[in-house]
This record gives C-alpha cells, structure tokens and sequence, in this order.
C-alpha cells in the first residue's frame, strides 16, 4: 500500500465514523482500527485528530478549489459568471458534506458548527487568491470598480461561507436573503455596478 493510499485509508476511517458519532467522541484509537493500521502509523502522516479532520475537509474541496484556480485563469468567460460558479460549486460541495458527514445526535448543531469552522478558514484562504484575480480581472475590464480586489474577495467569502451554509450562525431563508441581498446592495455601490448586476449571489 503505497504512502498515499494509506493517508486516503485514514481519512475515509474519520469520513466513515462521522456518518455515526460526534467527532468529538472520535479518538485517534478509533480511527486506526476502523482504518485496519496501528495507531503509531496515524502519527506519521497527522500530528493530531484536529489535522485529520482538517485534510479531511480539504480533501472534500479539492475539486471546488482547483476549478476556482482554473477559472480564474479563464478570460474568455465574463468575471461575474466564473464568480457564480465557484460559488455554486462550493455550495453544493458543503452541503454534500455536512449532510453525508455529519451525525444526527443531540449534539449536531455544535458538530456542523465545528467542521464549518474548519471549511470558512480553508476556503477563505485557498479561494482568495482565484477570487481577487477575477475581481481584478473585472476591474482591468472596466466591468467593476473597486481599488482593493484582495479586501472585496475576502470579505464576499466570509459573509457567503458563513450564510450559505447556515451552521455557524443558523438563520432562516428570509434571515439569510436578507443578508445577502444587503451585501449585493453594498457590493453593487461600493463598485459603482447597476443595481441588480450581482442578484447571482442572492440565487445561490
């Protein structure tokens, strides 16, 4: 068994136990006997079970991420457009997840809450880079207006990371349309875009 497929082993072990207990609940010992490897091979490759869980979201997004990567080198196609679907891409990934992932119990609000914590920071900050290329793009474009595309992407992140999956800070659809539609209003004026140019972000 190569070195690769061992690490993939020990992930599908934590993927696997997720689907019944509270990560919380999970040791170390758990996951390498669901893995079928001695417990001192899962320090080789992760110094903790806080790393596993971390791969473990990053293995997850890996397609999201290298299509956001790859469309932001695609011109051809209209800035707003690729931001629309890196962001439906994402979504649809986190809600995979978290439905297939997470275990129903007493405690699952605290558990989603716990591993979108985990996915707002890896996502912010492997997605920031393709998103403020874009924005950047759009700029040279003439098709937004805004001096500072790192700030724009990261904080477009947040807010979307935080209120599309709705584990962190639940909130009710009129709730998260609200919000949303609050940041287009402010995004749409801060770039001096017409009004309803960004309601992409509000379908989502």
């Amino acid at each position: 068994m190569g070195n690769s497929a061992k690490y993939n082993k020990i992930l599908d072990a934590l993927q696997e136990l997720m689907g019944s207990r509270d990560v919380q609940t999970i040791s170390v010992s758990d996951i390498a006997h669901t893995a079928g490897i001695g417990k001192g091979s899962i320090y080789y490759y992760f110094p903790s079970k806080d790393a596993i869980v971390e791969s473990l979201v990053e293995r997850n997004y890996k397609q999201p991420i290298e299509t956001a990567k790859s469309l932001a080198r695609q011109t051809d196609i209209p800035p707003f457009t690729r931001m629309a679907m890196i962001f439906q891409a994402c979504r649809q990934s986190s809600s995979h997840f978290l439905n297939r992932n997470i275990s129903e119990s007493p405690h699952s609000i605290q558990e989603k809450a716990y591993i979108h914590q985990k996915y707002v920071s890896h996502m912010i900050s492997e997605l920031k880079p393709a998103l403020t290329e874009i924005i950047r793009q759009a700029a040279e474009r003439g098709e937004l207006h805004f001096d500072n595309p790192s700030a724009l992407a990261e904080i477009v992140l947040i807010v979307l990371t935080v209120k599309l999956d709705n584990t962190l800070a639940p909130s009710t659809l009129d709730e998260i349309e609200d919000t949303l539609q609050g940041l287009v209003s402010l995004l749409e004026k801060g770039t001096e875009n017409p009004a309803g140019s960004l309601n992409f972000l509000c379908s989502l």
